[in-house]
């Protein structure tokens, strides 16, 4: 039986709602994290928590995560699911409300937290990577000044349905990850995942003004790269310099850095990146990656 913890309490899965006057369920309105443990333990945890409260400010959502309540709830949730290690996310939804849009703040969220297996990757992703097709959906504009990590998905659904459509009967093995373009032709982000590419040894990705979400595992990768004596550079960039980069790398908290070695466009045309394995610059972040983490 899974267990879903349901504002504070574990509930099993069959028994776990929420109201349909929830206006997470009428409007959108409300907020996830994902995340994953090492250990059992939550990594990055606390930035996590911090780009949840600053959404719940946003949206007036009264809404502040008490850390280490929320960390035994979690070790509750993977006892009871009789997991060491777990994909967890982490829900803050409006709460019940009257039919309309209100003009006052939400004072009763709901808190959902969801827990399951971590998926289980090849050992080779990491080093032969994965295929980047490049999708005609457009990254839509963020409702707000950024991007949340909000409850309104479609835009990455509708990008997923893409992606499955283009590889269906054509792509041997594996899962591929879609890119997403912004209306002017602009990289931005893949379907869930922040997007990374190396040239002459400096690290390029799409800065925050392009309508991306701001990762949790893309800024502590900009961070190693300080760290690292790595230039970076934020900025607006096209296909094009995809195509030339020496490196691509995808980043998540679930899936970490994975490298990129083909490039592919709607149409079919394909493009290798480097030597088919993962490349320098991203093999020493990832590690540098995961010794933080404690990766086993």
């Amino acid at each position: 039986m899974n267990y879903i913890g349901v504002n504070g309490v574990p509930t099993p899965s069959a028994e776990a709602v929420i109201s349909v006057m929830d206006h997470g369920f009428m409007y959108g309105m409300g907020l996830f994290e994902t995340f994953r443990t090492y250990g059992g333990q939550p990594f990055l945890l606390e930035r996590h928590l911090e780009r949840l409260r600053g959404g719940c400010r946003e949206l007036g959502i009264r809404y502040e995560a008490r850390e280490e309540l929320l960390r035994y709830e979690i070790a509750s949730l993977l006892k009871a699911n009789e997991l060491l290690d777990g994909y967890i996310r982490l829900t803050v939804s409006a709460g019940a409300g009257p039919l309309g849009l209100p003009p006052e703040d939400y004072t009763e969220p709901c808190v959902i937290i969801y827990v399951k297996p971590l998926p289980s990757f090849d050992p080779g992703l990491y080093a032969h990577g994965k295929e980047l097709w490049r999708l005609s959906t457009p990254r839509n504009t963020p409702e707000g000044k950024i991007r949340l990590k909000s409850l309104h998905y479609m835009n990455n659904i509708l990008a997923k349905r893409e992606l499955e459509g283009l590889i269906r009967g054509v792509h041997p093995g594996g899962v591929p990850e879609g890119l997403l373009l912004t209306a002017q032709g602009h990289l931005a982000e893949g379907i869930v995942s922040n997007l990374f590419f190396v040239r002459e040894g400096t690290l390029y990705t799409p800065e925050i003004g392009t309508g991306i979400l701001p990762g949790i595992t893309r800024s502590f990768v900009l961070e190693l790269a300080d760290r690292l004596g790595l230039s970076y550079i934020e900025g607006r960039f096209i296909w094009d310099d995809l195509v030339a980069a020496e490196e691509v790398f995808l980043t998540n908290s679930i899936q970490e850095l994975v490298p990129v070695t083909a490039l592919v466009e709607p149409e079919g045309s394909r493009y290798s990146v480097g030597d088919g394995m993962i490349g320098p610059v991203t093999e020493m972040l990832l590690d540098s990656y995961r010794g933080y983490c404690g990766y086993k």
